[in-house]
């Protein structure tokens, strides 16, 4: 039974390469997510990431550091930091962790509309009235989960495409009216259905 050999060159030139590419990647892309855990104080789980990535970066440059002949290296290592930043930037989206602070500025008769759509799903509102460039305006303020943003901004462009709306990334909150998070729910259904196999 013949066994499959890789050639050296195949080795130095395609399979190590690719690794120290995967490794880049891999490396970057928790780089990115860790910074995102800090800025959102979730501290345990930055410093786990934080372990793993600086182990798979020494990996990767110890490799590149003991062949600087070898310019497929270098090129892989580049690669990959530069793909680690686009796929990190995905994942931190997908993640879509925290809250924010969504600012409405509107000036027309939209204001109850948005006011009514943001508590018909129990998003907390504040109204101030201020005065803008053209006169008299209305900044709406509603703390929310930064995973609801496309789907709340699209119900406002709806009711008023010329509303001025603004978002910021929020660290802390202590007290507030909140939308109940979707896995509460599920966990309560869980519950709910658990207890009504117990009872039969």
């Amino acid at each position: 039974m013949a066994l499959f050999i890789i050639s050296p060159e195949l080795y130095a030139w395609v399979i190590l390469p690719l690794l120290i590419f995967l490794a880049r990647v891999c490396d970057v892309t928790m780089e990115t997510v860790r910074i995102v855990f800090i800025s959102k104080g979730i501290r345990l789980l930055a410093t786990v990431i934080a372990f793993f990535e600086i182990v798979i970066w020494l990996l990767a440059a110890g490799v590149v550091m003991n062949d600087l002949a070898n310019i497929a290296n270098f090129l892989a290592f580049a690669l990959g930091f530069a793909m680690g930043t686009y796929v990190g930037l995905v994942v931190e989206e997908r993640l879509s962790l925290g809250m924010v602070i969504l600012r409405i500025v509107t000036a027309d008769e939209s204001r109850d509309a948005i006011v009514s759509s943001l508590q018909s799903e129990n998003h907390g509102v504040t109204c101030i009235e201020a005065e803008g460039s053209r006169g008299s305006v209305t900044m709406i303020l509603s703390l929310v989960q930064r995973s609801e943003i496309s789907r709340i901004t699209g119900r406002i462009d709806r009711i008023n495409p010329k509303a001025f709306f603004s978002i910021e990334d929020v660290r802390y909150v202590n007290e507030g009216v909140f939308r109940p998070r979707d896995f509460r729910s599920f966990l309560g259904m869980v519950h709910t259905l658990a207890g009504q196999g117990r009872k039969k």
